[in-house]
């Protein structure tokens, strides 16, 4: 049966749809704009939608825009950003799940006290770590490189996948584990075989949360990147304060919706799993 629409529903509903309407607003904005020309720009307002329709400055931000001395547009930089993201995504979201699955199913003398000093690092601030984590970089020889921005990203990413997986770990069953052991199955077989299969939902949490802080970061981008390594946020900066004649507004709303579109389509795919898996392990450990 459909729930009667009471006086406080009805309120609820409207402050819900108030809250949505309030932050699509900017969206609208940015999308509005995105697709007028210079004139419409000039004679009308931000909240005017478009009279005639174009995607000139979407094609401009992509391959044409200045970002600096340069004047290649978002895409090289759109793909500097792919090839950073997906390797730190997937290397620190496997080493939080190997992590997570020795911390709580094969523990040993020390692992708490570890498990502590792993979590004390999900709140380090990024600023604390610039100096130590360049000359670390400088050593290795990976200073404004793509591979670098990899290596800082799966670093400063493991401490938050391995509290991730850990959390999600201790809610399955020990007895499990146990039996697999009796059976002779090893190490590694017990996690490539039995825990893996059930890790989908904390795997989408680590992916949208990983995906999220390395696709957005700023600081790390400017910091250890070189001119050809820019991640498209350090772009995108680029982009909105280069200023060559005519402040093109268009443009730079579209530059700015290229640089979001990633971590959409990221939530509105895997997001589903996003609550499952937070919630998973939430009762025990």
């Amino acid at each position: 049966m459909q729930p009667k629409m009471t006086i406080s529903r009805a309120v609820i509903y409207a402050a819900l749809i108030l809250f949505a309407l309030y932050f699509l607003f900017p969206l609208y904005v940015m999308l509005s704009t995105s697709f007028k020309d210079i004139d419409q720009l000039r004679s009308g307002n931000l909240l005017t939608p478009p009279t005639h329709w174009t995607v000139d400055p979407w094609i401009k931000a992509w391959s044409g825009a200045c970002t600096g001395v340069r004047c290649d547009g978002m895409q090289p930089f759109f793909m500097n950003s792919v090839r950073m993201v997906i390797p730190a995504v997937l290397i620190s979201s496997i080493i939080g799940a190997f992590n997570g699955y020795v911390l709580t199913h094969w523990r040993f003398r020390g692992a708490d006290p570890i498990f502590t000093m792993i979590l004390v690092g999900c709140f380090i601030p990024f600023q604390a770590i610039l100096l130590p984590m360049a000359r670390f970089e400088g050593l290795l020889g990976l200073s404004n490189s793509i591979t670098g921005l990899v290596v800082v990203h799966v670093i400063y990413g493991i401490a938050f996948t391995t509290m991730f997986f850990r959390n999600f770990y201790v809610s399955i069953p020990a007895e499990l584990v146990k039996a697999a052991r009796i059976d002779g199955a090893g190490f590694f077989t017990i996690f490539t075989k039995i825990l893996m299969p059930v890790s989908l939902p904390i795997f989408m949490v680590c992916l949208i949360w990983q995906f999220t802080q390395i696709w957005n970061d700023f600081l790390f981008g400017i910091v250890f990147s070189g001119v050809d390594s820019m991640p498209i946020t350090v772009a995108l900066n680029n982009l909105v304060n280069t200023s060559t004649g005519v402040k093109e507004y268009n443009v730079d709303m579209a530059g700015a919706i290229i640089a979001a579109l990633p971590t959409l389509l990221v939530y509105i795919v895997a997001g589903r799993y996003f609550v499952r898996g937070l919630t998973a392990g939430a009762v025990k450990g």
